[in-house]
């Protein structure tokens, strides 16, 4: 497992990409609060279209404090992504420390109602991250 802040990784023909950067404009050290901004990009690798349920966030701090985030969609959102179809967002998540790592599921749905989980590879919150690129990557 490479030690990034990048992943890339393709379950159920659904291919999701993630980068984050660090926010220091928007973090306090002396608070022990620092903010990381990421973009994930979801491309429909198969032939059946799929709607986004929920997701489940796992996300961990250096000093091994691990947080659990569920909910609705992503960003107030519940795209339905075609086959061949890429759908990218940009969402932020603040820690306790220097650096942590994120990864977890989606829970898709496709037309005919068969629901099934799509990983999201490891990647790390790291301050010396380069700037991720915050153009939509979309058709």
């Amino acid at each position: 497992m490479k030690n990034t802040p990048e992943s890339d990784t393709t379950s159920e023909g659904i291919r999701i990409q993630a980068a984050a950067q660090y926010l220091p404009q928007e973090s306090d050290p002396a608070g022990r609060n620092y903010v990381f901004r990421y973009r994930i990009t979801m491309t429909n690798t198969g032939t059946h279209a799929a709607k986004l349920l929920a997701r489940h966030w796992i996300v961990v701090d250096s000093d091994g404090r691990r947080e659990d985030l569920r909910g609705r969609g992503v960003v107030g959102e519940t795209p339905r992504i075609g086959a061949g179809e890429t759908y990218s967002y940009v969402s932020y998540c603040p820690i306790k420390t220097t650096w942590g790592t994120m990864e977890g599921s989606y829970t898709f749905e496709r037309d005919d109602g068969a629901r099934f989980q799509v990983a999201i590879g490891r990647f790390f919150l790291v301050p010396n991250a380069r700037p991720i690129e915050l153009e939509s990557q979309s058709h």
